[in-house]
């Protein structure tokens, strides 16, 4: 019997019984005296169990709470919350993924932290790391020795001159960059910068960038107020400062999804008389919304603004034709 299902059936016979003596409790447990005091330990200090010693009747109980009238002690849930174990799983993820580098040293005593904090959940590690997976998806390859000279320029404050792929032409550019923030967004790594090609601030995919040198010119700065401004008033990582409102309809269908999906910190939602629901929100560069909608097929409809509904339209037409 696991700890957690330890502490629920110490819980279940001092709920069921006046008083319950140690003998009760070892032999319903299967566990050793030491075993049980640590359980008991935990339960009152770690979850505030009012579980008292009855010197008279040799047993434990749970103390009475201002002669019953209070609320009836409840055993929490022991266990992580969605984004708690999201995380933790994540950085085990990453850690196993992480190649042999400088680090290699600090990687085992972390691994071993992370699974001790698992443990504590109640469950066995090897239990929840087989049962519960973070399945990272659309990650694009990166070479190692890459990120750290972007990362390098971007805490010394230098200049970058990058070999950017622009897929949208087809065409690689040079261009010197002053780094401001890496963001990793959706599986994979970009970095915000001043352009001094462009003379204005855009965010490059990491896997875009051929080469990437440190020069001697010191970066320019830029507030995180304008960044924002820029980068994150609009839909999805192309952001921007001027921006559009799309109003996207969805299936009745696919509604029953879609309603409860945070599209953007300032989306407005609600069911038409069809039980259709329509979603709106800002954006600026229409390059990730466009791929966003398509995935949705027959299920989503551009109301607004007409350039939108025209690009996907095309996009629709050309995918169509693929097919004959």
């Amino acid at each position: 019997m696991d700890r957690t299902a330890r502490l629920f059936r110490i819980d279940q016979l001092l709920q069921e019984r006046q008083v319950v003596p140690i003998a009760t409790f070892l032999e319903e447990l299967q566990t050793s005296t030491a075993t049980f005091m640590r359980d008991l330990e935990y339960l009152r200090d770690r979850l505030n169990a009012p579980i008292v010693w009855d010197a008279a009747r040799r047993g434990y109980h749970y103390e009475k709470m201002q002669e019953m009238a209070g609320p009836r002690f409840e055993l929490p849930g022991l266990w992580f919350n969605a984004s708690e174990i999201h995380a933790i799983l994540t950085m085990e993820h990453l850690l196993i993924s992480l190649q042999p580098s400088l680090l290699a040293p600090h990687i085992a005593p972390l691994r071993t932290r992370l699974r001790m904090l698992l443990d504590s959940g109640g469950h066995s590690v090897d239990e929840v790391v087989a049962r519960i997976r973070v399945l990272p998806s659309g990650g694009r390859k990166m070479e190692q020795p890459l990120f750290e000279t972007v990362a390098n320029a971007l805490l010394s404050r230098k200049v970058l001159r990058i070999h950017h792929l622009n897929r949208g032409r087809g065409e690689f550019l040079e261009r010197d960059v002053s780094p401001q923030r890496l963001v990793f967004y959706r599986d994979n790594w970009y970095l915000d910068g001043w352009c001094h090609l462009r003379d204005e601030i855009r965010s490059f995919g990491l896997d875009a960038i051929q080469k990437a040198s440190i020069t001697s010119k010191p970066a320019r700065e830029v507030s995180d107020q304008e960044l924002d401004r820029n980068l994150k008033v609009g839909y999805g990582i192309f952001g921007g400062a001027d921006t559009e409102t799309a109003v996207i309809r969805f299936s009745p269908e696919r509604s029953r999804w879609v309603a409860n999906e945070s599209w953007h910190p300032e989306q407005k939602g609600k069911y038409d008389a069809e039980g259709r629901w329509v979603l709106s929100f800002p954006y600026s560069n229409d390059t990730e919304l466009v791929m966003d909608i398509l995935r949705y097929g027959p299920d989503a409809e551009v109301l607004e603004p007409l350039a939108l509904r025209k690009k996907v339209q095309e996009r629709l037409r050309e995918a169509l034709a693929r097919y004959g």
